[in-house]
């Protein structure tokens, strides 16, 4: 039975992964084709939009069961790694069965939408509940993966059992009438995410979880309204730009440019103190501009600068380290993901937020670049000749016109983020198929970049239903009310939102700190005055360092596991950059808050 199962959960995640990456492809392929049609002759295709957001969405759901576990299930392993064998075996049973729990209510949820909602879309003529197939697809595929998985880690049929039981049990709450209506039911929901969370369980699971629990203390969210909120949240034509910078971030290194940039950058400044550790800086800062993903970057230095640190005579722990301090500007320096979310939910305009970013990220590589001339602990190299510069330089440039053409492509208004993050894809994969390494590493890169769109337009979309509870309860008034007893000044507002934010940046990753916390803080921040540009700024970057601050930076995580390195010793070596960054972040803070003084 063991072998069965294994096998059965082998076959549908090599299944899944490459539907994904078809239809990842295809959705290329319709926004780029679009793009010439607009810029080279003047045509449209009207449904380019409602086309790409149905593509999107089915790529998303479809990858519910891929993202259960693995590092893309966001799992929180803070008290589970401190329990004995008998408290595991509990936690992991509530883990998995919030798991089933999760995706037999988009499940269940799905079909009953399906059988409510008619209509036709204007644009494609097919009938509206096709939007919500891949949700009933999902959800069954992903429960009957939370049952197969427990057979194949050879767990006994007590815990198969237990997890069936629990599973359905908390999957039925939505069903059955309210037991006691209280005055907040989104707290309920608070801490039921909280406790699944505690237990192990995936992020986007718990969150589904927190909302069905809440239904029977008067969420007014029964299962049809959770899944139509989830589908809604996958709605905008803006977030396929994320997997389009995924995509072009892992083909810029399959494809060879990446090492590009770090031969330029050690040209640069190789030379100077710590002259390791200011290349992987100088790369990190370069890369943000083709990458947008933390986490691509993370795992990219730890396979090519890490050993280089180590070469040079870097602690393997303070190389892990300074890779994982330095991998928080792709998410600060434009094209980011993370802005991306973030004007996805606060309807701010991308290209002030990429030039804030810009600005941002500049000053906190300048700062980093300070703490490592100080703590350099090795000696410096001969400088480069100009003509070894001039030639690393000429390798480069594509990379250099491809980020500028990106950055004032979406400032200037010339293209729209989706627009060019299709043609730097699309260039990208150009350069992978022209390279050494093939279309063997481009369908790799492809295979990976729909893995990880669907993990994160799950949390977009699973996130989107308990923002709108939070909503309907009041807490974002609730909060500005008590910050507004602060007596609206700006630096107290600053210095509240900047502890919060620090406090759960550690917990929480950025793409779940950005979509439940912007629309908490943001509105307290307008009333008091402050540019809303600039604190979404800070709002990112406060939560990007909780990428490397303990118990759970994942940062950190991935530097370490790449390096095969214990985190803890990583997390100690990585403590100067962070407070450096929480410095240059504060005095950030405070002039934005300065400013809005007369």
């Amino acid at each position: 039975m063991t072998r069965i199962a294994t096998r059965l959960s082998e076959s549908l995640y090599r299944t899944l992964a490459g539907l994904l990456a078809s239809l990842l492809a295809a959705l290329l392929v319709l926004v780029f084709c679009a793009t010439i049609l607009r810029y080279v002759f003047a045509a449209s295709f009207v449904a380019t939009e409602d086309l790409g957001i149905l593509l999107h969405t089915a790529l998303v759901f479809l990858g519910l069961p891929l993202c259960a576990n693995g590092p893309l299930a966001m799992r929180i392993d803070v008290l589970t790694r401190h329990l004995g064998p008998r408290g595991r075996t509990m936690t992991e049973a509530i883990s998995d069965a919030v798991t089933l729990a999760g995706a037999l209510v988009l499940m269940l949820g799905a079909t009953k939408v399906v059988e409510l909602i008619g209509g036709t879309s204007p644009t494609l003529g097919i009938p509206e509940s096709w939007r919500f197939w891949p949700v009933v697809i999902g959800g069954a595929l992903a429960g009957g993966q939370a049952v197969v998985g427990c057979l194949s880690r050879r767990r006994p049929w007590s815990f198969v059992l237990a997890v069936v039981v629990g599973g359905t049990s908390l999957a039925g709450l939505p069903h059955i009438p309210v037991l006691m209506s209280v005055d907040l039911p989104s707290l309920i929901a608070c801490a039921a995410v909280c406790i699944a969370l505690a237990a192990g369980a995936p992020f986007v699971h718990s969150l589904i979880v927190g909302l069905a629990v809440a239904v029977p203390f008067g969420a007014r969210l029964p299962e049809a309204a959770i899944v139509q909120q989830t589908v809604s949240g996958m709605g905008k034509f803006l977030l396929l730009a994320i997997p389009f910078f995924l995509l072009a971030g892992m083909l810029m290194n399959v494809g060879g440019l990446a090492h590009r940039l770090v031969r330029f950058a050690s040209t640069l400044v190789g030379h100077r103190r710590g002259g390791m550790a200011q290349a992987t800086l100088v790369t990190n800062l370069i890369f943000s501009g083709v990458s947008g993903s933390s986490i691509a970057d993370a795992a990219f230095g730890s396979k090519v600068l890490t050993p280089a640190l180590v070469a040079d005579g870097v602690r393997p722990e303070k190389a892990a380290a300074i890779v994982a301090a330095t991998a928080v500007l792709p998410n600060i320096i434009p094209p980011s993901i993370a802005f991306l979310l973030l004007a996805s939910v606060t309807n701010l305009s991308v290209g002030a937020l990429f030039e804030g970013g810009l600005i941002a990220g500049l000053i906190l590589a300048a700062a980093m670049a300070a703490m490592l001339h100080i703590s350099a602990d090795t000696p410096a190299r001969p400088s480069a000749h100009w003509r070894e510069r001039l030639t690393a330089l000429g390798a480069a440039a594509p990379v250099f016109g491809l980020a500028l053409v990106v950055f004032f492509g979406i400032r200037l208004g010339l293209a729209t983020p989706t627009e060019a993050a299709a043609i730097a894809s699309v260039y990208a994969l150009v350069a992978a198929l022209t390279g050494p390494a093939g279309r063997g590493a481009a369908f790799a890169a492809f295979l990976q970049a729909g893995r990880e769109t669907a993990a994160i337009g799950l949390l977009v979309a699973s996130s989107a239903p308990l923002v709108f509870l939070l909503a309907i309860d009041g807490l974002p008034q609730a909060l500005a009310g008590w910050v507004t007893s602060f007596g609206g000044n700006p630096l107290a507002v600053m210095l509240v939102a900047n502890l919060i934010l620090l406090a759960v940046g550690g917990p929480l990753d950025v793409g779940p700190g950005i979509l439940l916390f912007a629309p908490l803080l943001l509105p307290s921040a307008v009333a008091a005055g402050i540019d809303p540009v600039a604190f979404g700024v800070i709002l990112t970057v406060n939560l990007m360092i909780g990428g490397i601050t303990p118990p759970v930076g994942v940062l950190v995580f991935v530097a370490a596991g790449t390096s095969g390195l214990s985190a803890s010793r990583v997390f100690r070596a990585v403590l100067p950059l962070t407070l450096t960054l929480i410095a240059a972040t504060s005095l950030m803070a405070l002039v934005v808050a300065l400013r809005t003084f007369p």
